[in-house]
């Protein structure tokens, strides 16, 4: 689960962690008063969306007056922000920070993820903040300085010191950064977060450390263990079709190609997904039903599939287990009646029940479905039906 910027800041700043005041809008005519009330002569005004690219965009600006400052609001809300991670369709804009320019002498990049190699979380710090970490780490790989640290012994202080050395820092900075990181990290291991970063990490003229810019994460799963994370997830900044998968239990992830999958199974539907390219075509989703899918479940996931004006056809891979081959031949029958095939359907059942789901579906005579006699007949079917 992803939150918004202004979010990440208040979590930081009850971590202990200094942040810069910042007011939040929603509608442009708070912008005036909100310029007002920071005090500060020159401000940033920041659109608050799950998406990068904001500053390339021109959905970060610098404003010197409060008529500036709302008529970058106004423009901002009016119009989708368009990056290379929202598409050509952008994303809109309902929520805006703005929090006063701060004078930077050198910023610096601070963060936790898991590492998946070694399953324990480790810390990342660089001397070159302000921009994406992946432009550094591809660039310069030495230039990312790492500590990694046992989740319930937390980082320890000298390896929070070495790191803030490894960057340059030294003196009253080198104190105060060693205490940020290691308050970023109790809050990553307390909070089940998968991502949080500070980016940029400033140093001011004057000494100061501010975390001007941050992101968190957290971990879908342990959510419940979490209520005040939980009330701060906003629905608007998800895709609708993965909002309604999630509520059926599906597993549903939106994709750019044209050819729907319903499959069961990860595995299976990672494979699928290769088949299909591999005979020249560009899958639409990920969709696993899971092995105890229903047939309520099932027709969901057809109706997800045929809500993406994208998808010109649709395979449907089970193999049959405990999810059986003749439920999900009744929740094509079904799908079919409730809201029909737009796009040809190729289907491929293997396993559990298959002759009597065979069965079902000839006998249920349903346009525009075609049963495949294995997964490569399959994959080849719906390729050369786009």
């Amino acid at each position: 689960m992803k939150v918004h910027e202004y979010q990440a800041r208040d979590l930081l700043r009850q971590a202990g962690i200094p942040v810069p005041a910042s007011e939040v809008i929603d509608r442009p005519g708070q912008a005036k008063d909100a310029y007002k009330r920071l005090g500060a002569e020159t401000v940033v005004v920041k659109a608050q969306v799950h998406a990068g690219g904001r500053g390339k965009a021109g959905y970060v600006k610098l404003v010197h007056s409060a008529a500036a400052a709302a008529e970058h609001a106004e423009r901002m809300f009016a119009n989708p922000m368009v990056s290379k991670q929202t598409g050509p369709q952008g994303i809109n804009v309902r929520r805006i920070l703005l929090a006063p320019a701060v004078d930077i002498a050198h910023e610096y990049y601070v963060g936790v993820v898991i590492d998946r190699t070694l399953r324990v979380p480790v810390m990342m710090a660089s001397a070159e903040g302000g921009v994406e970490i992946e432009e550094v780490a591809a660039r310069d790989p030495d230039a990312i300085k790492k500590a990694w640290f046992d989740p319930h012994l937390g980082l320890g202080g000298f390896q929070a010191r070495a790191l803030a050395a490894e960057i340059g820092l030294t003196g009253a900075a080198a104190k105060a950064v060693t205490d940020l990181m290691m308050k970023l990290a109790r809050l990553f291991v307390d909070n089940d977060c998968s991502l949080a970063e500070i980016n940029p990490l400033v140093q001011t003229p004057t000494g100061e450390i501010l975390a001007i810019d941050a992101k968190l994460n957290f971990d879908d799963n342990a959510i419940f263990r979490h209520k005040h994370i939980a009330g701060l997830f906003d629905p608007g900044e998800e895709n609708p079709a993965e909002l309604a998968a999630k509520e059926c239990d599906l597993n549903y992830i939106a994709l750019d190609g044209n050819i729907g999958c319903l499959v069961n199974g990860a595995g299976l539907a990672m494979a699928t997904m290769d088949m299909i390219k591999l005979h020249g075509g560009e899958p639409a989703n990920f969709l696993d039903v899971g092995g105890g899918v229903t047939v309520e479940a099932a027709v969901e996931a057809f109706k997800i599939i045929l809500g993406d004006e994208k998808v010109k056809a649709i395979l449907v891979n089970i193999f049959g287990g405990i999810a059986k081959c003749d439920v999900i031949a009744d929740a094509l029958i079904q799908a079919a009646r409730q809201v029909g095939f737009k796009a040809p359907v190729v289907v491929r059942l293997e396993g559990t029940n298959v002759d009597l789901a065979r069965k079902m579906l000839s006998d249920a005579n349903v346009e525009g479905l075609q049963v495949a006699a294995d997964f490569t007949d399959a994959a080849k079917r719906v390729c050369a039906c786009v």
